[in-house]
């Protein structure tokens, strides 16, 4: 049998180790990472035990009359333990509708995390939400770059590659974080989408200080002037630049053709995945053709990242699924 129970800092030492010897689970996840937006968003993350055991995490937070699996994060879902198998993850679905019902939840939304940042294949979920009856309300696709598998770059862009090299850039990693917030990305969001970056500078540097090892920033100067940068997202498997942008010069320079380039080949070979985001607007209705292929021209291919709707009065539907 299974236990299902909302989350309180009592469990913040539990829920960490869990999320580290998870199979699917990410820095993300970690309660300091989590927490830096707490006043944005009311936490009823959930803990589900077999018996005593510890077996699954869902990161969420509530919406009304929606159990939300995190809007505040990239990706959400079940976090899994490594030994977990199928007809288990049918079981914790099931604990979590019923613990949902009970306790005045209509629905659940629930963004999977996509398969590139699993340790091992970690798709259990998705078969338990299928025949648990959830639809699909949106799908977004992500251009990655699978190492092992890489396709070249096309001609034009190992052209502009090759000239940002001939321009006298410089990438430097360092913890300059104001200076590319400032000069580069704030202005560069406001002036083409009337936007600001989810996370404030302040916001970036208190999380890049206690994930040191999971976010990484670095900078592109010319004639030692700030052209371009980026704020670097590490996981197990992935590579994800959270921010990247570049200056108005970026075109003569081929300043971003230069810090991607390093990305990739120089800095991050050894991530299983290169992951360039999303190319996607209106809940994944709208694709971007022109920057979808601009990240298809490094050698990146789709893969898709699909987000739930669950009614949690259809556990019944999970009843007679196991024969």
């Amino acid at each position: 049998m299974y236990r299902t129970e909302r989350y309180t800092a009592d469990y913040f030492d539990l829920w960490n180790g869990f999320v580290a010897n998870s199979k699917n689970g990410t820095f993300l996840f970690h309660r300091n990472f989590m927490e830096y937006h707490a006043d944005r968003f009311a936490d009823y993350s959930l803990l589900v035990f077999q018996e005593n055991k510890l077996v699954a995490l869902l990161p969420a937070h509530t919406e009304g009359n929606v159990l939300a699996s995190h809007r505040g994060l990239t990706y959400g879902g079940l976090i899994l333990g490594n030994n977990i198998r199928q007809a288990e993850v049918i079981g914790i679905l099931k604990s979590i509708m019923q613990y949902c019902e009970a306790t005045g939840f209509e629905k659940i939304f629930i963004k999977v995390i996509p398969f590139i940042y699993h340790k091992v294949p970690a798709q259990e979920l998705e078969y338990a939400l299928f025949v648990a009856g959830a639809k699909t309300v949106r799908r977004d696709s992500l251009s990655v770059i699978e190492n092992v598998t890489a396709l070249r770059p096309v001609k034009s862009r190992r052209e502009a590659i090759n000239k940002s090299f001939r321009s006298g850039l410089e990438l430097k990693e360092d913890d300059d974080l104001e200076l590319f917030w400032e000069r580069i990305l704030l202005p560069n969001l406001e002036n083409k989408h009337g936007i600001k970056p989810v996370h404030s500078v302040e916001e970036i540097r208190m999380l890049k200080e206690r994930f040191p090892d999971n976010i990484r920033h670095f900078n592109v100067y010319h004639n030692n002037e700030i052209v371009a940068g980026t704020t670097v997202f590490i996981t197990d498997t992935v590579a994800h630049p959270q921010y990247i942008s570049g200056n108005s010069q970026k075109n003569t320079l081929n300043s971003l053709d230069f810090l991607y380039y390093q990305l990739i080949w120089e800095i991050f070979p050894d991530k299983k995945f290169f992951d360039f985001g999303i190319s996607n607007e209106q809940q994944g209705m709208k694709l971007n053709e022109g920057l979808v292929f601009w990240k298809e021209s490094y050698g990146a291919r789709t893969i898709v990242h699909d987000f739930y709707e669950l009614n949690a009065a259809n556990h019944h539907l999970l009843d007679n699924v196991l024969i």
